[in-house]
């Protein structure tokens, strides 16, 4: 979310990074909110000198009343001053009311203007424009067939999506066993990489939010897309622990001396995956319920983009202790979501499909998150201004397990287990498959 007075001074670039994020429909929006700031400030002004105008008025009664116990024609000129004071508050209503229909109107426009995006964001209209930046690790391809996730899984008794759909239906799953306990590794090991190696502090968030924090953290397309609202109630089941991570500082005044924040959540997640992906038909990449480890950072404005390369690289160095190959992918100014500033995938490399596929999305969302939120920082000087947010993927397992699973499946089928996890599962070195 833009600065109304940005939009106001620089309508030509707003609308030039509108052309760049090819949101062509919302040109016109420019115009329009700037238009309505202007009427919207002209009902301020001139509420205000009739405010002020009244006061004077009032004055002017309370003396004249005064004068009447002497001269009683002061008394009808303070009534027809009356007359112009009760005309001026009935005008002062109308105003009042404009002015907040007029601000619902501007809020609800700058909601759908997208943030303005770095320089540095590659051009393009969807996700086949996104660019790779750099591998890291070497693809391996082995020579024997690697089976679909599923099956892997399900050599090891790990996984029951017959239950699941009977119990939930399509998008769900039961985890068993060895496979469980592997995805309970893998988030804890996250979890104390996150604390021990890189100094985040560890926050268990709520899993539901009010529709006001819904809309601070997300855009509407979003929210129609991802999130479940609970029936009856102001309450959403979140889609990401990034939401109420962001949401707690709704509101607050930060003293700049705490800056940074660097907070490490879990937490189970929820989305509809409504749109173009949709649900995956048997398996886990693509589902309604999933756990993740995730990374926040508030921070000054001048040190966003360092803690922005910070936390890919975090997820860099987390997969690659896991002998998991992975490549970092710059997402193009189409495939950015609207509060958006900059962001990048790291993808994982799948031996089965000879391709890499999301694990982790890091995104820098600049003051956008902040300014929808009221999340505000009080500098040494005593001057307020608004914090920048960030958010990276540590990992989400189980759609991470197909990566694991893949590229530590050997000819035998059995999975090997890198040494950063095997404290975690009880000291196996090595997964064997039953039967």
């Amino acid at each position: 979310m833009l600065d109304i007075r940005f939009v106001r001074e620089h309508p030509d670039e707003v609308k030039e990074n509108i052309k760049k994020k090819f949101q062509d429909a919302k040109l016109p929006l420019v115009d329009e909110v700037i238009n309505l700031d202007a009427e919207y400030r002209a009902a301020i002004g001139e509420g205000d000198t009739l405010r002020a105008n009244r006061n004077k008025l009032s004055k002017q009664i309370g003396m004249l009343m005064g004068q009447a116990k002497k001269d009683p024609s002061k008394a009808a000129e303070a009534e027809e001053i009356k007359k112009q004071v009760t005309a001026q508050a009935d005008r002062l209503k109308e105003l009042e009311t404009k002015e907040a229909e007029l601000q619902d109107k501007i809020r609800d426009i700058m909601y759908t203007i997208p943030q303005m995006i770095d320089p540095s964001v590659p051009i393009g209209p969807d996700d086949s424009c996104n660019v790779e930046v750099q591998r890291f690790g070497d693809p391996v391809v082995p020579d024997y067939p690697i089976p679909y996730h599923v099956d892997i899984m399900e050599s090891f008794d790990g996984i029951d999506l017959d239950a699941a759909g009977r119990v939930s239906g399509n998008g769900f799953y039961y985890l068993l066993g060895d496979i469980a306990r592997l995805h309970e590794a893998v988030l804890a090991y996250a979890r104390d990489f996150m604390i021990d190696q890189k100094g985040f502090t560890y926050v268990i968030p709520p899993f539901m939010m009010h529709g006001n924090v819904v809309k601070g953290v997300m855009s509407f397309p979003e929210m129609e897309a991802m999130m479940y609202k609970i029936e009856g109630e102001d309450l959403y089941l979140i889609g990401t622990s990034e939401h109420t991570m962001i949401g707690r500082f709704i509101d607050q005044i930060i003293p700049e001396a705490k800056l940074p924040l660097t907070l490490t959540s879990y937490s189970p997640c929820f989305r509809k995956e409504v749109g173009s992906h949709g649900l995956e038909e048997r398996g886990v990449y693509r589902i309604h319920q999933f756990e993740k480890q995730e990374m926040i950072v508030v921070c000054r404005p001048e040190e966003s983009m360092d803690w922005y390369n910070k936390l890919w690289s975090y997820s860099v160095e987390l997969f690659r202790n896991m002998e998991i190959p992975v490549r970092q992918l710059e997402c193009c100014s189409g495939d950015l979501a609207d509060l958006k500033v900059k962001s990048c995938d790291i993808e994982a490399w799948s031996p089965r499909q000879q391709k890499y596929f999301e694990v982790c999305s890091c995104s820098n969302l600049g003051d956008a998150q902040a300014r929808r939120l009221g999340i505000r920082v009080k500098g040494a000087d005593g001057k307020m201004y608004l914090a920048h947010t960030l958010n990276n993927t540590c990992v989400a397992p189980p759609r991470m397990l197909i990566a694991f699973l893949e590229n530590h499946l050997q000819k035998d089928g059995t999975v090997t287990i890198p040494k950063c996890l095997q404290p975690y599962m009880g000291g196996k070195e090595v997964l064997t498959p039953k039967g």
